[in-house]
């Protein structure tokens, strides 16, 4: 297996039919939310360079394309997908990575969000720097959430007056980004009412909950810095006023 990943360009138009039906395998296989999109829209993609494309040779194997909001003031990296065969293989990460990064290149002040409902997407974007938001932090574009109809969790989302979905909200924010990517760190052991929730709900809330866990170590770390900083001044404190003391008992028994 030789996969090389590219930016799509009209040389690629002719595989715009064979990514939709990934697409429409992958949803039917998941019975959750991938929206459908047409060869057109997919080869529209690929003609301005606002996509990229795995190859096993002549064999298309994985897609992801971007897609602007509100005047290229927010980013989407959508239809990520990757051919059943070539799963559990580091793909999608690296088809995802490569987007991002194209994303970032095009659109470099752009806040580049994701909402999905998969644990592998929410672990790659949160490697990659997003953060968990409400869909009121997203795009209020009428035209992005119109993308959602192709999806079988579009009427949930209507229900909720587009508030809330089965998908999780994650974002990209230049302006914020951290110093240090985080670490996900998968626990060994949830809580057991974990068990008890919904497939989908699970997966939004166990990424909510390893977000909230990382924040406390966080949190510990620091106070175990601040902490060891503070010692290490008053141990100073107590050196210096120690030899000011000799100091003074030698000044006396000279005096």
């Amino acid at each position: 297996m030789d996969v090389k990943i590219v930016i799509a360009n009209e040389n690629y138009v002719q595989y715009a039919g064979v990514i939709c039906d990934l697409i429409l395998l992958s949803a039917q296989q998941r019975g959750t939310g991938i929206a459908n999109r047409t060869p057109e829209y997919i080869a529209d993609k690929m003609r301005q360079g606002k996509a990229v494309i795995a190859m096993d040779g002549d064999k298309a194997v994985g897609f992801a394309y971007i897609e602007t909001w509100s005047h290229g003031m927010f980013v989407a990296n959508s239809g990520l997908i990757v051919a059943h065969e070539y799963r559990k293989t580091g793909l999608a990460r690296e088809i995802k990575k490569r987007v991002f990064d194209l994303s970032r290149k095009l659109y470099p002040k752009a806040k580049i969000f994701s909402i999905t409902t998969g644990l592998a997407v929410m672990k790659i974007n949160s490697e990659l720097g997003y953060v968990p938001v409400t869909f009121s932090e997203l795009t209020r574009d009428v035209e992005f959430w119109k993308g959602c109809e192709g999806c079988t969790n579009y009427d949930i989302l209507q229900r909720n007056e587009y508030r809330m979905c089965l998908c999780t909200g994650l974002m990209f924010d230049p302006e914020k980004q951290r110093k240090s990517k985080p670490t996900v760190i998968v626990p060994k052991m949830l809580p057991v009412k974990f068990l008890f929730i919904r497939p989908a709900i699970f997966l939004k809330r166990l990424f909510q909950w390893i977000c909230r866990k990382q924040k406390a170590e966080s949190s510990q770390a620091e106070s175990r810095r601040q902490k060891a900083v503070k010692q290490k001044a008053e141990s100073r404190k107590q050196k210096a006023e120690s030899r000011k003391q000799k100091a003074e008992g030698r000044r006396q028994k000279a005096g």
